[in-house]
């Protein structure tokens, strides 16, 4: 069964930033390619970033240029780096098997304030 597993959540302050990992289990990791997407309070899931099994990454509008999406097949782990946060960050960041969250984890919460 396909096991995903977020952390590196927590609370910072606008500008700051953090690294996000998920660990995987359960599948082919090294040939899958994976998302990562964020869930706020009371709004649907959104799509941030996908890298494909070849390491090629692709980015929401909204995160281009602020966070990073990388991948380690040998430790089947999977990161975001999140840089320059703001309040408008604050959400429940999921890693999944695709753009929609399937396959996603229990999250790890991102809370952005002042």
């Amino acid at each position: 069964d396909v096991h995903l597993v977020e952390s590196g959540g927590g609370l910072v302050q606008p500008g700051e930033s953090l690294r996000l990992s998920c660990a995987a289990s359960g599948f082919t990791f090294a040939s899958s390619p994976m998302s990562w997407v964020r869930q706020a309070s009371g709004e649907g899931f959104e799509w941030l970033a996908t890298i494909t099994e070849y390491s090629a990454t692709f980015y929401a509008d909204s995160v281009r240029g602020r966070f990073s999406m990388s991948r380690d097949n040998a430790k089947n782990a999977l990161y975001l780096q999140l840089k320059n946060l703001q309040t408008d960050d604050t959400a429940v960041y999921y890693c999944a098997q695709d753009t929609s969250g399937t396959g996603r984890g229990p999250g790890t919460q991102v809370t952005v304030s002042s």
